[in-house]
């Protein structure tokens, strides 16, 4: 049989013509030194500062990300089992940043700063994936913070006010009511949730035992808060890299909320409208500054005071740069930081309690003492500060809690001259003796918090002088007695005030007459 040569030259070319090979390029380099979640690696030279690369070990692929470029080999930080990772193993750089899911499917969700989940529900339905660690928004990007974001808490309401956008700092030493002062913010959304003005909540637990952030995401959901928050959790057994990580993720999880004003007319798959305002709590900043000490030193970069990096600062700057208030045409969202700070012995003065209290628009100080003296929460007026929220507080509000502050700070200086035994003149008796009860009338349960004209209603009375003649013991009786009068026979005032949130000549008498009736009747 003779085959022409043509013919076979023909079917070669064919099968050349109809031959493609994909050819994957990447760089790959080794790991020439790993231990305590950083690994230093040679022949990544062309690895980008932040870049994700890949982990190739015989346990399956982790990933890592680039924090230094040194001369021959580049130091990175491992997320996830970096006990698996050995010398000699292969790593692949990829070209990317670190991202994390967002959307909807992370509500009612406990997550780990990698978006994977941790409460053995199933596979997280996310709507896309945004960048961990971006440039916050600028000045043009943004407006003034001019909306009360109401935690529920008289104290805080009345005299520290936080704004929508705002970032405010809780401050003090350990177990003295941080979180639940937090936690307190979180359950009071709940009002909102499924309005216009619906406020997700990203919970951020960094270097906690994991068996206090289970009783965290319990309390949320015996209070019906679960369904608008998520938990990111960087427990204490966690590697550093977790720990550092996790204020960035949760910081990306909420901007995607805040960036959604933008899109006119999104819902919920409950039908609900798409929120765009965001409360995001970091508890606590000082375990994250502590697990970048770390990173820090493990990647030789030179200590500085208290053997924290020089960088320390930018590390907790560039995260709370990202809590904002945008502009309208960016769609007016908000995204509202609570950063928590533990003390050492009430010392406010040390190296991160500093950095943040600059950073911060006005913080939170809770006191020790106060608080064993059954003060709670135990806020010291004193030193706490809010330097927008006035801005954003309701007018009613502000009209009457205009001076307690001031009443309460000249409270505690009386108190202590009072203790000294020396006769007091009428007027400083009077004094001490409103600021006795104010202090009980600010006083208020774990986890109750009063909606917006209960505390309006309340400061009244204590302002106005209604409490002066009570018992300090029974304060709090006459004011639940007295809330319930204003639910009930006196509702008509109430639901006025609810719709104004504003106090006139005309509204005031008519608060001022229904608390006089009330007074009347009340046997307490």
């Amino acid at each position: 049989m003779k085959i022409k040569t043509d013919e076979i030259a023909s079917v070669i070319k064919q099968e050349i013509e109809q031959y493609t090979q994909e050819l994957e390029v990447s760089e790959v380099g080794r790991v020439v030194e790993v231990g305590d979640g950083i690994a230093r690696i040679y022949g990544l030279s062309t690895a980008m500062a932040g870049e994700l690369v890949e982990f190739q070990t015989t346990d399956g692929a982790v990933m890592g990300q680039v924090m230094n470029l040194e001369e021959d080999t580049v130091g990175c930080v491992v997320y996830g089992d970096y006990l698996s990772v050995k010398e000699g193993d292969l790593v692949k750089s990829t070209g990317r940043l670190l991202e994390v899911p967002v959307g909807e499917g992370l509500l009612g969700r406990v997550v780990d700063p990698l978006g994977r989940p941790l409460d053995d529900g199933p596979a997280i339905q996310a709507e896309g994936s945004a960048k961990v660690d971006i440039i916050a928004p600028g000045i043009a990007d943004r407006q003034p913070v001019h909306e009360p974001l109401q935690t529920g808490i008289k104290a805080i309401d009345s005299m520290i006010p936080v704004g929508r956008g705002q970032r405010e700092l809780i401050i003090g030493d350990r177990k003295t009511g941080k979180t639940a002062v937090a936690l307190d913010a979180i359950i009071n959304q709940k009002q909102y949730w499924g309005t216009k003005d619906a406020v997700v909540c990203i919970y951020v637990a960094v270097g906690q035992k994991e068996s206090t952030v289970a009783g965290v995401v319990q309390t949320l959901k015996d209070a019906g808060a679960m369904e608008y928050t998520t938990v990111v959790l960087a427990g204490s057994s966690d590697p550093a890299p977790m720990q550092y990580i996790a204020p960035y993720s949760g910081c990306t999880m909420g901007e995607h909320f805040m960036w959604s004003g933008k899109e006119e007319g999104r819902t919920l798959a409950s039908g609900a409208p798409y929120p765009k305002h965001v409360l995001c709590v970091y508890d606590d900043l000082s375990k994250q500054a502590v697990a970048y000490r770390q990173l820090s030193l493990l990647l030789r970069r030179p200590p500085g005071r208290e053997a924290f990096p020089g960088d320390v600062f930018y590390l907790h700057s560039r995260l709370l740069e990202r809590a904002t208030k945008l502009s309208d045409e960016n769609g007016a969202g908000s995204l509202t930081a609570l950063p928590v700070i533990e003390t050492q012995e009430g010392d406010v003065s040390a190296y991160i309690p500093t950095n943040v209290i600059s950073i911060t628009d006005g913080q939170i100080y809770l006191e020790p003492d106060l608080f064993y003296k059954g003060v709670r929460p135990a806020i010291n007026v004193g030193i706490s500060v809010s330097r927008v929220g006035g801005a954003a507080q309701v007018k009613a509000m502000k009209k009457i809690a205009g001076s307690l502050r001031l009443d309460l700070a000249a409270f505690r200086e009386l108190e202590a001259f009072a203790q000294l035994g020396t006769e007091l003149d009428k007027a400083t008796q009077a004094q001490l003796d409103r600021g006795l009860r104010m202090v009980e009338l600010l006083k208020q349960p774990q986890y109750d918090p009063y909606e917006t004209v209960d505390q309006i209603l309340s400061i009244f009375a204590g302002t106005k002088g209604f409490l002066d003649d009570i018992d300090p013991s029974k304060v709090l009786e006459f004011e639940k007695g007295m809330l319930d009068h204003f639910k009930s026979a006196a509702k008509g005032v109430r639901d006025e005030l609810s719709e104004k949130l504003a106090l006139d000549d005309a509204l005031t008498g008519k608060i001022e007459e229904a608390m006089k009736t009330f007074k009347a009747g009340w046997n307490g």
